[in-house]
């Protein structure tokens, strides 16, 4: 798989007034896990089934051997989203499933601790991973697929720009069930989010 420059170079750090992103480390174990646990209820609607070791240390390990793969393979690249004020943990935005080529795409997923939901940052994460991946990785189209019951995460998609495109029939396997998802996108050129528009 072609592997972006980008790829190789230092991770990123996207800063914006209320948040910062980063990639995981293996020091953030304790506080993801923390986070992940206390959210749990919160987050499991909307996402596949927990594994019975989801939180364990050496389940983290592999996620992060998932990570630095994907990286090295310029196939995605995960964030956590920090708190800027606080440096606290609020959740994580990954942009994933790049192709390149014709395609020039990629799509975003987020997840965000149980009490830290409606401040913003979400918004405000989104905004930095779309600018990242058109400016930084030139892609030309960034998707994004939510539950259309999942309210917050319209909101988000909406607010920053990205227009509804469609309905895929039981497109993910959430929370045990086969799920139908509204599928969002947004095109290099559209004029980024609302906030900027407006």
């Amino acid at each position: 798989m072609f592997a972006l420059p980008f790829f190789r170079q230092p991770k990123p750090t996207l800063a914006g007034q209320k948040v910062t992103l980063r990639p995981p480390v293996a020091s953030d174990y304790a506080q993801w896990a923390a986070l992940r646990r206390e959210s749990q209820n919160f987050l499991s609607p909307w996402e596949p089934k927990w594994a019975a070791d989801e939180l364990d240390r050496g389940a983290w390990r592999q996620r992060m051997r998932r990570y630095r793969e994907e990286m090295a393979q310029g196939s995605g690249i995960p964030f956590l989203i920090f708190e800027k004020s606080t440096g606290k943990l609020t959740g994580g935005i990954t942009l994933g499933n790049i192709r390149h080529g014709v395609a020039q795409s990629g799509q975003i997923g987020y997840w965000m601790g149980v009490g830290h939901a409606g401040k913003g940052y979400m918004h405000e994460a989104v905004d930095l991973v779309v600018s990242f991946g058109f400016e930084t990785l030139r892609l030309h189209r960034i998707e994004a697929a939510c539950i259309p019951s999942n309210d917050r995460s319209i909101r988000v998609l909406e607010k920053a720009g990205f227009q509804r495109e469609g309905l895929l029939r039981s497109y993910l396997r959430i929370n045990g069930a086969w799920q139908d998802h509204l599928l969002y996108a947004l095109i290099a050129g559209d004029g980024g989010s609302k906030q900027e528009q407006g």
